[in-house]
Protein backbone atom coordinates (compact mmCIF):
# COMPACT_ATOMS: atom_id res chain seq x y z
CA UNK A 1 0.00 0.00 0.00
CA UNK A 2 2.72 2.47 0.99
CA UNK A 3 4.91 1.60 -2.02
CA UNK A 4 2.01 2.02 -4.44
CA UNK A 5 1.25 5.46 -3.03
CA UNK A 6 4.89 6.49 -3.19
CA UNK A 7 5.37 5.33 -6.79
CA UNK A 8 2.16 7.08 -7.83
CA UNK A 9 3.33 10.36 -6.34
CA UNK A 10 6.76 9.91 -7.92
CA UNK A 11 5.15 9.47 -11.36
CA UNK A 12 3.13 12.66 -10.87
CA UNK A 13 6.27 14.54 -9.88
CA UNK A 14 8.14 13.43 -13.00
CA UNK A 15 5.20 14.32 -15.23
CA UNK A 16 4.95 17.69 -13.50
CA UNK A 17 8.64 18.41 -14.00
CA UNK A 18 8.38 17.56 -17.68
CA UNK A 19 11.35 16.52 -19.81
CA UNK A 20 11.13 19.65 -21.94
CA UNK A 21 11.62 22.16 -19.12
CA UNK A 22 14.94 23.92 -18.73
CA UNK A 23 16.85 23.94 -15.46
CA UNK A 24 17.32 27.71 -15.75
CA UNK A 25 13.60 28.49 -15.73
CA UNK A 26 13.96 30.50 -12.53
CA UNK A 27 14.90 34.12 -13.12
CA UNK A 28 15.34 35.49 -9.60
CA UNK A 29 18.01 34.30 -7.16
CA UNK A 30 16.72 32.29 -4.22
CA UNK A 31 17.17 33.68 -0.72
CA UNK A 32 18.08 30.22 0.52
CA UNK A 33 19.02 26.88 -0.97
CA UNK A 34 18.11 23.56 0.60
CA UNK A 35 20.96 21.03 0.71
CA UNK A 36 20.36 17.25 0.50
CA UNK A 37 21.10 16.92 4.23
CA UNK A 38 18.37 19.57 4.81
CA UNK A 39 20.69 22.30 6.04
CA UNK A 40 20.23 25.69 4.39
CA UNK A 41 22.63 27.85 2.41
CA UNK A 42 21.83 31.58 2.76
CA UNK A 43 22.31 33.31 -0.59
CA UNK A 44 20.80 36.62 0.59
CA UNK A 45 21.81 38.03 3.98
CA UNK A 46 21.19 41.40 5.63
CA UNK A 47 24.06 43.86 5.55
CA UNK A 48 25.39 46.54 7.88
CA UNK A 49 22.95 49.31 8.89
CA UNK A 50 23.89 52.95 9.45
CA UNK A 51 21.54 53.40 12.43
CA UNK A 52 19.62 51.50 15.08
CA UNK A 53 16.42 51.98 13.07
CA UNK A 54 18.09 50.27 10.14
CA UNK A 55 18.45 47.08 12.19
CA UNK A 56 14.80 46.32 11.41
CA UNK A 57 14.07 48.30 8.26
CA UNK A 58 17.00 46.66 6.46
CA UNK A 59 16.41 43.17 7.87
CA UNK A 60 15.33 40.18 5.80
CA UNK A 61 12.33 37.85 6.18
CA UNK A 62 12.59 34.18 5.20
CA UNK A 63 9.67 31.79 4.89
CA UNK A 64 9.17 28.09 4.45
CA UNK A 65 6.13 25.91 3.80
CA UNK A 66 6.53 22.20 4.32
CA UNK A 67 4.46 19.01 4.28
CA UNK A 68 5.67 15.64 5.57
CA UNK A 69 3.99 12.24 5.38
CA UNK A 70 5.21 8.92 6.81
CA UNK A 71 4.08 5.34 6.29
CA UNK A 72 5.76 2.62 8.38
CA UNK A 73 4.75 -0.98 7.63
CA UNK A 74 5.88 -4.03 9.60
CA UNK A 75 6.09 -7.09 7.36
CA UNK A 76 5.03 -9.56 10.06
CA UNK A 77 1.54 -8.96 11.43
CA UNK A 78 2.37 -10.93 14.57
CA UNK A 79 4.93 -8.38 15.74
CA UNK A 80 4.10 -6.71 19.05
CA UNK A 81 3.46 -3.25 17.61
CA UNK A 82 1.35 -1.59 14.90
CA UNK A 83 1.84 -0.22 11.43
CA UNK A 84 1.87 3.53 11.82
CA UNK A 85 1.60 6.73 9.83
CA UNK A 86 1.78 10.47 10.29
CA UNK A 87 1.00 13.57 8.22
CA UNK A 88 1.84 17.18 9.04
CA UNK A 89 1.63 20.58 7.38
CA UNK A 90 3.40 23.66 8.62
CA UNK A 91 6.49 25.74 8.09
CA UNK A 92 8.53 28.55 9.53
CA UNK A 93 8.96 32.31 9.42
CA UNK A 94 12.37 33.79 10.16
CA UNK A 95 13.51 37.38 10.52
CA UNK A 96 17.16 38.39 10.50
CA UNK A 97 17.92 41.97 11.45
CA UNK A 98 20.61 43.97 9.73
CA UNK A 99 23.82 44.54 11.72
CA UNK A 100 24.64 47.76 13.54
CA UNK A 101 28.27 48.01 14.64
CA UNK A 102 28.40 44.24 14.35
CA UNK A 103 25.31 43.50 16.44
CA UNK A 104 22.23 41.74 15.07
CA UNK A 105 19.54 39.22 15.98
CA UNK A 106 17.51 36.35 14.52
CA UNK A 107 14.12 34.91 15.45
CA UNK A 108 12.62 31.82 13.81
CA UNK A 109 9.08 30.61 14.56
CA UNK A 110 8.02 27.10 13.51
CA UNK A 111 4.68 25.35 13.35
CA UNK A 112 3.62 21.74 12.73
CA UNK A 113 -0.10 20.99 12.43
CA UNK A 114 -1.58 17.47 12.36
CA UNK A 115 -5.25 17.64 11.30
CA UNK A 116 -5.12 13.96 10.29
CA UNK A 117 -3.56 11.67 12.86
CA UNK A 118 -3.59 8.29 14.55
CA UNK A 119 -5.66 7.82 17.69
CA UNK A 120 -4.10 8.91 20.98
CA UNK A 121 -3.68 5.33 22.22
CA UNK A 122 -1.74 4.45 19.03
CA UNK A 123 0.78 7.30 19.30
CA UNK A 124 3.10 5.02 21.30
CA UNK A 125 3.66 2.97 18.12
CA UNK A 126 4.86 5.89 15.97
CA UNK A 127 8.37 5.41 14.59
CA UNK A 128 9.85 7.92 12.10
CA UNK A 129 6.64 9.96 12.04
CA UNK A 130 6.84 10.77 15.75
CA UNK A 131 8.82 13.96 15.06
CA UNK A 132 5.92 15.83 13.43
CA UNK A 133 4.14 16.09 16.79
CA UNK A 134 4.92 15.99 20.49
CA UNK A 135 3.90 12.65 21.97
CA UNK A 136 4.20 14.23 25.41
CA UNK A 137 1.67 16.95 24.48
CA UNK A 138 -0.67 14.51 22.73
CA UNK A 139 -0.78 12.21 25.72
CA UNK A 140 -1.03 14.89 28.41
CA UNK A 141 -3.01 17.65 26.65
CA UNK A 142 -4.48 16.04 23.52
CA UNK A 143 -2.52 18.58 21.42
CA UNK A 144 -1.70 17.44 17.89
CA UNK A 145 0.21 20.57 16.97
CA UNK A 146 3.50 22.27 17.79
CA UNK A 147 4.20 26.00 17.75
CA UNK A 148 7.79 26.71 18.76
CA UNK A 149 10.18 29.65 18.78
CA UNK A 150 13.04 27.31 18.01
CA UNK A 151 15.61 30.00 17.25
CA UNK A 152 15.98 33.36 19.01
CA UNK A 153 19.50 34.66 19.42
CA UNK A 154 21.57 37.79 19.54
CA UNK A 155 24.74 37.93 17.46
CA UNK A 156 27.95 39.91 17.27
CA UNK A 157 30.06 39.73 14.12
CA UNK A 158 33.59 40.97 13.64
CA UNK A 159 35.74 40.14 10.63
CA UNK A 160 35.03 36.46 9.88
CA UNK A 161 33.93 35.54 13.41
CA UNK A 162 30.46 35.35 14.91
CA UNK A 163 29.34 35.01 18.53
CA UNK A 164 25.73 33.97 19.19
CA UNK A 165 23.79 33.71 22.43
CA UNK A 166 20.34 32.19 22.76
CA UNK A 167 18.33 29.52 20.94
CA UNK A 168 20.09 28.38 17.80
CA UNK A 169 21.08 25.64 15.38
CA UNK A 170 24.61 24.38 15.91
CA UNK A 171 26.12 21.98 13.40
CA UNK A 172 29.07 19.92 14.60
CA UNK A 173 30.09 16.27 14.59
CA UNK A 174 27.62 15.17 17.30
CA UNK A 175 25.15 18.09 17.26
CA UNK A 176 22.95 18.81 14.25
CA UNK A 177 19.69 20.45 13.25
CA UNK A 178 18.73 17.18 11.49
CA UNK A 179 15.89 19.19 9.95
CA UNK A 180 14.27 16.36 7.96
CA UNK A 181 10.83 16.62 9.56
CA UNK A 182 8.98 19.82 10.57
CA UNK A 183 11.04 21.55 13.28
CA UNK A 184 14.84 21.36 13.68
CA UNK A 185 16.81 20.21 16.68
CA UNK A 186 18.11 23.36 18.40
CA UNK A 187 20.06 24.36 21.49
CA UNK A 188 20.26 27.15 24.04
CA UNK A 189 23.69 28.52 24.80
CA UNK A 190 26.72 30.52 23.73
CA UNK A 191 28.62 29.72 20.52
CA UNK A 192 31.56 31.01 18.51
CA UNK A 193 32.24 30.33 14.83
CA UNK A 194 35.37 31.73 13.21
CA UNK A 195 37.03 31.61 9.79
CA UNK A 196 39.67 34.23 10.56
CA UNK A 197 42.51 31.74 10.27
CA UNK A 198 43.33 30.86 6.67
CA UNK A 199 41.51 27.73 5.44
CA UNK A 200 40.42 26.97 9.01
CA UNK A 201 37.01 26.88 10.67
CA UNK A 202 36.79 26.93 14.47
CA UNK A 203 33.58 26.24 16.38
CA UNK A 204 33.14 26.51 20.14
CA UNK A 205 29.93 26.00 22.11
CA UNK A 206 28.62 26.00 25.65
CA UNK A 207 25.08 24.59 25.56
CA UNK A 208 22.73 24.56 28.54
CA UNK A 209 19.55 23.09 27.00
CA UNK A 210 18.23 21.29 23.93
CA UNK A 211 14.91 21.06 22.12
CA UNK A 212 14.45 17.89 20.14
CA UNK A 213 12.39 17.96 16.96
CA UNK A 214 9.27 16.54 18.66
CA UNK A 215 9.32 18.81 21.72
CA UNK A 216 7.72 22.19 22.31
CA UNK A 217 9.93 23.13 25.25
CA UNK A 218 13.69 23.12 25.83
CA UNK A 219 14.95 20.39 28.16
CA UNK A 220 18.01 18.77 29.73
CA UNK A 221 20.78 17.67 27.40
CA UNK A 222 21.44 14.20 28.80
CA UNK A 223 18.61 13.24 31.18
CA UNK A 224 16.00 10.67 30.19
CA UNK A 225 12.56 11.35 31.69
CA UNK A 226 11.84 13.50 34.72
CA UNK A 227 10.47 13.20 38.26
CA UNK A 228 7.23 11.65 36.95
CA UNK A 229 9.11 8.75 35.32
CA UNK A 230 9.00 5.97 37.89
CA UNK A 231 9.86 2.84 35.96
CA UNK A 232 10.32 1.04 32.68
CA UNK A 233 7.38 -1.33 32.56
CA UNK A 234 3.83 -0.60 31.56
CA UNK A 235 2.58 1.81 28.91
CA UNK A 236 1.47 4.52 31.34
CA UNK A 237 4.94 4.75 32.89
CA UNK A 238 6.60 4.79 29.49
CA UNK A 239 4.47 7.68 28.27
CA UNK A 240 5.59 9.87 31.16
CA UNK A 241 9.16 9.42 29.92
CA UNK A 242 8.45 11.65 26.88
CA UNK A 243 9.98 14.61 28.63
CA UNK A 244 13.59 15.73 28.78
CA UNK A 245 15.86 13.93 26.28
CA UNK A 246 13.86 11.01 24.88
CA UNK A 247 15.74 10.86 21.58
CA UNK A 248 15.80 7.44 19.91
CA UNK A 249 19.55 7.27 20.52
CA UNK A 250 19.33 8.46 24.14
CA UNK A 251 20.99 6.44 26.90
CA UNK A 252 17.97 5.28 28.94
CA UNK A 253 20.18 4.57 31.96
CA UNK A 254 21.07 8.26 32.29
CA UNK A 255 17.61 8.92 33.69
CA UNK A 256 16.31 11.45 36.18
CA UNK A 257 15.82 8.66 38.74
CA UNK A 258 19.35 7.32 38.32
CA UNK A 259 20.98 10.75 38.57
CA UNK A 260 19.07 11.38 41.81
CA UNK A 261 20.05 7.97 43.22
CA UNK A 262 23.69 8.72 42.44
CA UNK A 263 23.45 12.15 44.07
CA UNK A 264 24.17 13.89 40.74
CA UNK A 265 22.61 16.93 39.10
CA UNK A 266 19.93 16.24 36.47
CA UNK A 267 20.80 19.42 34.56
CA UNK A 268 23.92 19.24 32.42
CA UNK A 269 25.98 21.43 30.14
CA UNK A 270 27.33 20.39 26.74
CA UNK A 271 30.78 21.69 25.75
CA UNK A 272 32.01 21.49 22.15
CA UNK A 273 35.25 22.42 20.42
CA UNK A 274 35.74 21.62 16.75
CA UNK A 275 38.43 22.61 14.25
CA UNK A 276 38.42 21.96 10.51
CA UNK A 277 41.44 22.71 8.33
CA UNK A 278 42.27 22.51 4.61
CA UNK A 279 45.73 24.11 4.58
CA UNK A 280 47.24 21.11 2.79
CA UNK A 281 46.12 20.68 -0.80
CA UNK A 282 43.49 17.96 -1.24
CA UNK A 283 43.46 17.17 2.51
CA UNK A 284 40.52 17.93 4.85
CA UNK A 285 41.16 17.51 8.57
CA UNK A 286 38.74 17.71 11.50
CA UNK A 287 39.15 17.38 15.25
CA UNK A 288 36.26 17.46 17.70
CA UNK A 289 35.90 17.37 21.48
CA UNK A 290 32.44 17.02 23.00
CA UNK A 291 31.80 16.73 26.73
CA UNK A 292 29.05 16.58 29.31
CA UNK A 293 31.06 17.39 32.46
CA UNK A 294 31.01 14.69 35.16
CA UNK A 295 29.21 12.26 32.82
CA UNK A 296 31.15 11.53 29.62
CA UNK A 297 33.25 13.05 26.85
CA UNK A 298 34.61 12.11 23.45
CA UNK A 299 37.51 13.08 21.21
CA UNK A 300 37.36 12.53 17.45
CA UNK A 301 39.79 12.97 14.57
CA UNK A 302 38.86 12.70 10.92
CA UNK A 303 40.71 13.03 7.61
CA UNK A 304 39.75 12.95 3.92
CA UNK A 305 42.25 13.08 1.06
CA UNK A 306 41.41 13.68 -2.61
CA UNK A 307 43.52 11.74 -5.13
CA UNK A 308 43.22 12.96 -8.76
CA UNK A 309 43.30 9.98 -11.12
CA UNK A 310 43.00 10.85 -14.81
CA UNK A 311 39.65 12.64 -14.85
CA UNK A 312 38.43 10.81 -11.75
CA UNK A 313 38.74 11.56 -8.05
CA UNK A 314 39.36 8.91 -5.41
CA UNK A 315 38.68 10.22 -1.91
CA UNK A 316 39.55 7.97 1.05
CA UNK A 317 38.42 9.06 4.50
CA UNK A 318 38.73 7.85 8.07
CA UNK A 319 37.18 8.74 11.45
CA UNK A 320 38.24 7.67 14.92
CA UNK A 321 36.17 8.48 18.01
CA UNK A 322 37.19 7.70 21.58
CA UNK A 323 34.56 7.98 24.31
CA UNK A 324 35.64 8.56 27.91
CA UNK A 325 33.65 7.62 31.00
CA UNK A 326 33.66 10.63 33.33
CA UNK A 327 31.18 9.17 35.83
CA UNK A 328 28.21 8.27 33.62
CA UNK A 329 28.97 4.55 33.58
CA UNK A 330 28.31 4.16 37.31
CA UNK A 331 25.02 6.04 36.84
CA UNK A 332 23.57 4.38 33.75
CA UNK A 333 25.72 1.42 32.73
CA UNK A 334 27.42 0.55 29.44
CA UNK A 335 24.27 -0.12 27.38
CA UNK A 336 22.03 2.53 25.80
CA UNK A 337 19.01 0.48 26.88
CA UNK A 338 19.67 1.37 30.53
CA UNK A 339 19.20 -2.27 31.53
CA UNK A 340 22.66 -2.41 33.14
CA UNK A 341 22.21 0.61 35.40
CA UNK A 342 21.56 -1.39 38.58
CA UNK A 343 24.68 -3.54 38.15
CA UNK A 344 22.75 -6.80 38.54
CA UNK A 345 23.75 -8.21 35.13
CA UNK A 346 26.56 -7.90 32.59
CA UNK A 347 24.40 -8.12 29.46
CA UNK A 348 27.38 -9.41 27.47
CA UNK A 349 29.57 -6.35 28.23
CA UNK A 350 33.03 -6.92 29.70
CA UNK A 351 32.60 -3.94 32.03
CA UNK A 352 28.86 -3.19 32.35
CA UNK A 353 29.51 -0.12 34.53
CA UNK A 354 31.86 1.71 32.16
CA UNK A 355 31.09 4.08 29.30
CA UNK A 356 34.62 3.92 27.90
CA UNK A 357 34.25 3.09 24.21
CA UNK A 358 35.46 3.81 20.70
CA UNK A 359 34.66 3.50 17.03
CA UNK A 360 36.56 3.57 13.76
CA UNK A 361 35.01 4.27 10.36
CA UNK A 362 36.45 4.41 6.85
CA UNK A 363 35.10 5.22 3.42
CA UNK A 364 36.22 5.49 -0.20
CA UNK A 365 34.52 7.84 -2.66
CA UNK A 366 34.83 7.57 -6.43
CA UNK A 367 33.60 10.26 -8.80
CA UNK A 368 34.44 11.75 -12.17
CA UNK A 369 35.44 15.42 -12.38
CA UNK A 370 32.26 17.54 -12.82
CA UNK A 371 30.29 14.33 -13.08
CA UNK A 372 26.65 13.52 -12.38
CA UNK A 373 27.44 10.35 -10.39
CA UNK A 374 29.36 9.30 -7.30
CA UNK A 375 29.90 6.03 -5.44
CA UNK A 376 30.94 5.45 -1.84
CA UNK A 377 32.03 2.32 0.00
CA UNK A 378 31.96 2.62 3.79
CA UNK A 379 32.74 0.52 6.85
CA UNK A 380 32.44 1.12 10.60
CA UNK A 381 33.31 -0.90 13.69
CA UNK A 382 32.25 -0.07 17.23
CA UNK A 383 34.72 -1.27 19.85
CA UNK A 384 33.67 -4.15 22.09
CA UNK A 385 33.26 -1.89 25.11
CA UNK A 386 30.40 0.54 25.78
CA UNK A 387 27.74 1.80 23.37
CA UNK A 388 28.41 5.26 21.94
CA UNK A 389 26.26 8.01 23.51
CA UNK A 390 25.14 10.71 21.04
CA UNK A 391 21.49 11.86 21.46
CA UNK A 392 22.04 15.34 19.94
CA UNK A 393 21.15 14.34 16.34
CA UNK A 394 24.70 14.32 15.03
CA UNK A 395 25.36 10.67 14.19
CA UNK A 396 28.69 9.01 15.13
CA UNK A 397 28.66 6.92 11.93
CA UNK A 398 27.00 9.58 9.77
CA UNK A 399 28.60 10.06 6.35
CA UNK A 400 30.21 6.63 6.56
CA UNK A 401 27.70 3.84 7.20
CA UNK A 402 24.49 5.21 8.68
CA UNK A 403 21.41 4.55 6.54
CA UNK A 404 17.97 6.10 7.06
CA UNK A 405 16.58 5.56 10.57
CA UNK A 406 19.36 3.17 11.64
CA UNK A 407 21.40 3.27 14.85
CA UNK A 408 24.56 1.27 14.33
CA UNK A 409 26.76 2.46 17.18
CA UNK A 410 25.98 -0.28 19.70
CA UNK A 411 28.99 -2.09 21.14
CA UNK A 412 30.81 -4.51 18.80
CA UNK A 413 28.68 -3.66 15.75
CA UNK A 414 30.07 -3.85 12.20
CA UNK A 415 28.45 -2.12 9.24
CA UNK A 416 29.29 -2.15 5.54
CA UNK A 417 27.60 0.29 3.18
CA UNK A 418 27.54 0.99 -0.56
CA UNK A 419 26.17 4.36 -1.62
CA UNK A 420 25.49 5.81 -5.06
CA UNK A 421 24.42 9.32 -6.12
CA UNK A 422 23.03 10.22 -9.57
CA UNK A 423 22.03 13.64 -10.89
CA UNK A 424 19.46 13.15 -13.68
CA UNK A 425 19.49 16.89 -14.41
CA UNK A 426 23.23 17.05 -15.06
CA UNK A 427 22.90 13.88 -17.15
CA UNK A 428 20.35 15.64 -19.35
CA UNK A 429 17.56 13.18 -18.53
CA UNK A 430 15.13 14.81 -16.06
CA UNK A 431 15.62 18.46 -15.07
CA UNK A 432 16.03 18.99 -11.33
CA UNK A 433 15.95 15.30 -10.35
CA UNK A 434 18.59 13.72 -8.10
CA UNK A 435 18.66 10.20 -6.70
CA UNK A 436 20.65 8.38 -4.04
CA UNK A 437 20.71 4.80 -2.81
CA UNK A 438 22.36 3.21 0.23
CA UNK A 439 22.73 -0.52 0.71
CA UNK A 440 23.97 -1.44 4.17
CA UNK A 441 24.53 -4.60 6.16
CA UNK A 442 24.60 -4.25 9.95
CA UNK A 443 26.09 -7.02 12.07
CA UNK A 444 25.23 -6.68 15.77
CA UNK A 445 26.79 -8.65 18.61
CA UNK A 446 24.32 -11.43 19.46
CA UNK A 447 25.95 -11.92 22.86
CA UNK A 448 24.79 -8.47 24.00
CA UNK A 449 21.66 -9.62 25.83
CA UNK A 450 21.22 -6.07 27.16
CA UNK A 451 19.89 -5.29 23.69
CA UNK A 452 16.79 -7.40 24.36
CA UNK A 453 13.39 -5.84 23.82
CA UNK A 454 12.66 -3.04 26.25
CA UNK A 455 9.44 -1.07 25.92
CA UNK A 456 11.19 2.26 26.42
CA UNK A 457 13.53 1.78 23.46
CA UNK A 458 11.48 -0.35 21.07
CA UNK A 459 12.59 -3.43 19.19
CA UNK A 460 16.13 -4.50 19.91
CA UNK A 461 18.69 -4.55 17.08
CA UNK A 462 19.21 -7.66 15.00
CA UNK A 463 21.45 -8.30 12.00
CA UNK A 464 19.88 -6.67 8.97
CA UNK A 465 20.19 -5.52 5.38
CA UNK A 466 18.95 -2.00 4.64
CA UNK A 467 18.11 -0.63 1.20
CA UNK A 468 17.42 3.09 1.23
CA UNK A 469 16.34 5.14 -1.82
CA UNK A 470 16.06 8.94 -2.09
CA UNK A 471 14.57 10.97 -4.94
CA UNK A 472 14.78 14.77 -4.80
CA UNK A 473 12.99 16.84 -7.42
CA UNK A 474 13.72 20.57 -7.56
CA UNK A 475 10.87 21.46 -9.91
CA UNK A 476 12.23 23.81 -12.61
CA UNK A 477 8.83 25.36 -13.33
CA UNK A 478 8.31 26.23 -9.63
CA UNK A 479 11.46 27.90 -8.30
CA UNK A 480 12.21 27.28 -4.61
CA UNK A 481 9.88 24.25 -4.42
CA UNK A 482 11.25 20.78 -3.85
CA UNK A 483 9.77 17.31 -3.42
CA UNK A 484 11.64 14.50 -1.72
CA UNK A 485 10.63 10.84 -1.76
CA UNK A 486 12.35 8.40 0.59
CA UNK A 487 11.96 4.64 0.81
CA UNK A 488 13.60 2.07 3.08
CA UNK A 489 13.32 -1.71 2.87
CA UNK A 490 14.77 -3.51 5.88
CA UNK A 491 15.28 -7.28 6.00
CA UNK A 492 16.14 -8.15 9.61
CA UNK A 493 16.91 -11.43 11.33
CA UNK A 494 14.68 -12.55 14.17
CA UNK A 495 15.57 -10.92 17.46
CA UNK A 496 16.71 -12.66 20.63
CA UNK A 497 13.07 -12.80 21.71
CA UNK A 498 11.91 -14.26 18.39
CA UNK A 499 10.40 -11.04 17.03
CA UNK A 500 10.51 -10.35 13.28
CA UNK A 501 11.41 -6.66 12.86
CA UNK A 502 11.61 -6.42 9.04
CA UNK A 503 9.75 -3.41 7.70
CA UNK A 504 9.15 -1.03 4.78
CA UNK A 505 9.13 2.72 5.26
CA UNK A 506 7.93 5.49 2.92
CA UNK A 507 8.27 9.24 3.30
CA UNK A 508 7.17 12.18 1.17
CA UNK A 509 8.43 15.69 1.91
CA UNK A 510 7.52 18.99 0.25
CA UNK A 511 9.44 22.21 0.82
CA UNK A 512 8.76 25.69 -0.54
CA UNK A 513 11.20 28.46 0.39
CA UNK A 514 10.35 32.14 0.03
Amino acid sequence: MGLKRTLAVMALVLLWAGPGLSEDTATAPSKRTLKPNRTLTYNVLPGEADSLAGLFSEGVFYGRVRINTFDYEWRDDSIVTDDNWATAIGGSLMFKTAYFKGFGATVDLYTSQNPWHMDRDKIVFLKSGKDVLSRHDVYNDDDYYMNVLAQAYGEFKIAKSSVRYGRQIFESLLTASNDTKMIPNTFEGLTLSSRDLDKTTIKLAWMTAQKLRDHTEFHDLLTFGDSTFVGKTGTEKVLTAWSNNDDSAMHRGLSWDNYIKAGEDTEQDLLIAQVQNQSIDNLKLMANYTAVPNVLSSATVEAHYTIPAGGFKIIPGVRYLNQFDDGGGDIGGASLTGLLADGSQTGGYDDPSSLDGWLVAARMDLKRDNSFWKFRLGYSHIGDEADIVAPWRGFPTGGFTRAMGQYNWFSNTDTWMLRGDYNFGKAGLVPGLKAMFRLAYQDYDDSKTALKKDITIGLEPSDRTVLHLDFIEAIPSLPDMELRLRMAFVDADDTINGLKPSYNEFRLELNYLF
